[in-house]
C-alpha cells in the first residue's frame, strides 16, 4: 500500500514543449554545420582525385567528366577493381558503408540511439570516393548525408546528451552536408522534416536550420556560390498545362515504382549467390564497366548530364541511351552493396524521361526535364515538398514552383498507393524494422484528464480495519485491482491493491491496524483534471501503475480516476475518427465521442 505522492507543481502548458536548452543545441549545431561543409569539401575533392587518377592518370582535384573517355578494356577493369576495394573495406572495416547512406542514417536514428562510429565517418566518404571515382553511377548526396550525420553524432557523443538531442545534431550534420553539396538549404531542412527527424518540433528544427544556415554561409569559400545548375529556359504553365504537369508526375511515379521494384529483385538475386557478399560489389562493377562501353556518360555522378538536360544540349538518342544504360548499371551496382548515393541518378532518370516527354509538349524541354527530375525525386524518396524546393534552389527558377509542386505531388501519390515502402525504407524493413513515415498529433495531447476520467469512483476509507479490508478483496464480488484511500474529508492519502492484500495474508495483521496505518513511504502518483492526458499517461508508464486518482490541486480531494482502460478508449475513438465516414448534409449525422471529435479537429 502506498502513501499519496502528488504530481508536483502543475506543468506550464503551451503550444510547444521546447525549453531554453535548445540554445545549447543551436550553438552545437553551428559547429556541426561547419563540420558538414568540411566533410562535403573532403568528399568532393576525394571523388575528383580518384577520378583523375583512375581515368586520366593525373593528380588533381579538378572535377572531370567521363564523356571523353575512350571505351576500352580499362573501362571494364576499373569499376571491377573499385568494387573489390569497397568489398574489402566493408568486410574488414564496417559493413555500414554499404548502400546509399540514407537508410543507414535512418536506422541509426530510430534503432541506434543516433550513435555512429568513427569508422563510418572515415570509411563512408573514402569508399564512396572509390566507388564514384572508378565509374560507379552514383551521387555524392547519400554519402555526405551519412558522413555529415556521423560528424554530428560523434560531436554529440562528446557531451552528455539525450538520444533525441543526439538525433538533432546527427540530422543537423547530414543536412549541412547536403546544403554544401547542392547549395539548397531550404530543401535540406525539408528533407530533415520529411525523412530524418521523424518529428516536427522546435527543439530539433531550430538547430537544423542553424546548421544549414552556417553551411550555406561557408559554402562560397570552399565550394562556390550560386545555383548548381542555372536553368536558361522557362515554362509558362497555366490551366491545362498544370494537368500536363500532373501527367508528367504520374509517369515519373510509375518509373520510380518500376526502378524500385527491379532494385530489390536484384538484391534478392545477389542474396541467392553462393559467394560472400564481399565480392558482390566487384560483380556490380563488372556491370558498370560493360555499360560504360556502351555509353561512357552513364558512369560516375553525371552532373554534366544534368546540366546538358536542363540546357537541352543533347539529342534524343543520347538521352534515351543514357536513361537505359544508367538505369541498368545503377540498379545492378546498388543492389550489389557498393557505396554511393541515389539522388543524382534519380535526377538523371527523371530528367531524361521528362526531356523526352518535352519533345511532344509545349515549352522548353529543359524545363520539362527539371519537372521530371523533381517528380522522380519526390516519388522515389516520398518527399514531394523537398523535391519541389530542391529543384527551385538547384536552378534558381522560382517561376516553376507550382508546376514542380503539382508534378512531385502526383508522383508521390502514385508511389504511396503503388508501393508499401520506399527505396529508403525497404532495406530497413528487410532487416526486421518497420517504419511509419506518417506524422499526426497525439490524441493524448489534445485531451485534458477531466474529459476522460471516471467521476463516480469506488473508494475505501482510511479508517477501515485490516480484517475488513482483507475480507473486502476476498469475496467473489467483482473488484478492481486497486482503490483510492480517502480520509473523512475525501482527501486521497494512498492506494491499496490486491497485491497488498496477498502480502498481508502471509503476515499476522494487528487487529487495531487500519488502512491508514499501513501506508508506506513508496508513494503512488496522482493527476489533475486540467493537465493533458499525455502527462498523466507518461507518469503511469514510468511508475507501472494502471489506476490513478485525480485530485484537486492543493486540497488533494478526490474528483475522479483514470485507468488504462480509459486510455485505450481514447485510442479506440481516435481510430474511429480516422475510419468512421459520415455525410454532413442530406442525412442525420450521428454524434462522435469527444475524443474522436478532438482527433478529427471538430470544435463541438
Amino acid at each position: 500500500m502506498h502513501h499519496l505522492r502528488s504530481a508536483g507543481s502543475r506543468p506550464r502548458l503551451g503550444d510547444f514543449t521546447t525549453d531554453p536548452r535548445v540554445l545549447v543545441l543551436v550553438a552545437m549545431a553551428a559547429v556541426v554545420g561547419a563540420g558538414g561543409v568540411a566533410g562535403a569539401w573532403v568528399l568532393l575533392n576525394a571523388i575528383a582525385l580518384v577520378t583523375n587518377l583512375v581515368w586520366f592518370q593525373t593528380i588533381s582535384t579538378h572535377a572531370s567528366s567521363l564523356a571523353e573517355v575512350k571505351p576500352d578494356w580499362w573501362m571494364v577493369a576499373a569499376p571491377v577493381l573499385g568494387g573489390v576495394v569497397i568489398g574489402l573495406m566493408a568486410r574488414f572495416g564496417s559493413e555500414k558503408i554499404r548502400g546509399h547512406g540514407i537508410p543507414e542514417a535512418i536506422e541509426a536514428i530510430l534503432i541506434g540511439e543516433s550513435r555512429m562510429s568513427p569508422k563510418v565517418a572515415v570509411l563512408k566518404p573514402l569508399s564512396s570516393a572509390v566507388s564514384i571515382g572508378t565509374g560507379g553511377p552514383f551521387g555524392a548526396e547519400g554519402p555526405i548525408i551519412m558522413t555529415g550525420g556521423a560528424i554530428g553524432s560523434l560531436f554529440a557523443q562528446c557531451f552528455s546528451l539525450s538520444a533525441a538531442e543526439r538525433k538533432t545534431l546527427l540530422v543537423a550534420g547530414a543536412t549541412a552536408g547536403m546544403t554544401a553539396i547542392f547549395g539548397t538549404p531550404v530543401a535540406a531542412v525539408l528533407l530533415a522534416v520529411e525523412l530524418l527527424l521523424f518529428e516536427w518540433k522546435p527543439r530539433s528544427l531550430i538547430p537544423v536550420i542553424t546548421a544549414c544556415a552556417v553551411s550555406i554561409a561557408l559554402r562560397p569559400y570552399l565550394l562556390g556560390s550560386g545555383p548548381l545548375f542555372p536553368l536558361s529556359g522557362t515554362l509558362a504553365v497555366s490551366g491545362w498545362g498544370l494537368v500536363v504537369c500532373a501527367g508528367v508526375g504520374i509517369v515519373a511515379g510509375l518509373q520510380s515504382g518500376l526502378l524500385t521494384g527491379l532494385l530489390y529483385k536484384f538484391e534478392d538475386f545477389f542474396g541467392a549467390l553462393p559467394i560472400h557478399w564481399m565480392w558482390w560489389p566487384a560483380l556490380g562493377g563488372l556491370a558498370v564497366g560493360l555499360g560504360g562501353l556502351i555509353e561512357p556518360r552513364a558512369l560516375a555522378v553525371g552532373y554534366d548530364v544534368i546540366g546538358d538536360l536542363l540546357a537541352s544540349h543533347v539529342t534524343a538518342r543520347q538521352v534515351a541511351l543514357i536513361l537505359i544504360v544508367k538505369s541498368i548499371i545503377w540498379i545492378v551496382a546498388l543492389a550489389s552493396g557498393t557505396s554511393g548515393g541515389v539522388l543524382a541518378p534519380l535526377l538523371i532518370f527523371g530528367g531524361c524521361l521528362g526531356w523526352l516527354e518535352g519533345q511532344y509538349l509545349p515549352g522548353d524541354t529543359g524545363a520539362w526535364a527539371l519537372i521530371g527530375m523533381a517528380a522522380m525525386m519526390g516519388g522515389t524518396m516520398r518527399s514531394p515538398l523537398t523535391a519541389a524546393l530542391f529543384a527551385v534552389e538547384l536552378t534558381g527558377d522560382f517561376a516553376l514552383l507550382v508546376p514542380l509542386l503539382i508534378a512531385t505531388g502526383a508522383a508521390y501519390a502514385v508511389t504511396v498507393l503503388m508501393l508499401k515502402r520506399s527505396i529508403l525504407t525497404e532495406k530497413i524493413a528487410r532487416r526486421g524494422q518497420h517504419i511509419v513515415r506518417e506524422y499526426g498529433i497525439d490524441p493524448f495531447e489534445l485531451l485534458r484528464v477531466g474529459e476522460v476520467m471516471v467521476r463516480e469512483v469506488e473508494t475505501l476509507p482510511a479508517d477501515m480495519g485490516m480484517e475488513e479490508a482483507i475480507n473486502f478483496f476476498s469475496t467473489d464480488d467483482p473488484r478492481h485491482k486497486s482503490y483510492p484511500i480517502l480520509t473523512t474529508d475525501r482527501r486521497v492519502v494512498g492506494m491499496v491493491s490486491r497485491g497488498d492484500i496477498l502480502r498481508w495474508r502471509l503476515e499476522e495483521p494487528t487487529n487495531n491496524d487500519t488502512l491508514g496505518d499501513r501506508l508506506s513511504d513508496d508513494a503512488p502518483i496522482v493527476g489533475y483534471a486540467d493537465e493533458p492526458v499525455s502527462r498523466l499517461a507518461d507518469r503511469m508508464a514510468t511508475e507501472g501503475v494502471g489506476r490513478v486518482p485525480i485530485v484537486e490541486f492543493g486540497t488533494m480531494q478526490l474528483v475522479g480516476l483514470v485507468s488504462r482502460k480509459d486510455l485505450l478508449h481514447i485510442r479506440r475513438t481516435s481510430r474511429l475518427a480516422e475510419e468512421a465516414r459520415v455525410a454532413y448534409f442530406g442525412t442525420r449525422r450521428p454524434a462522435l465521442p469527444k475524443a474522436a471529435q478532438m482527433a478529427a479537429g471538430q470544435q463541438g
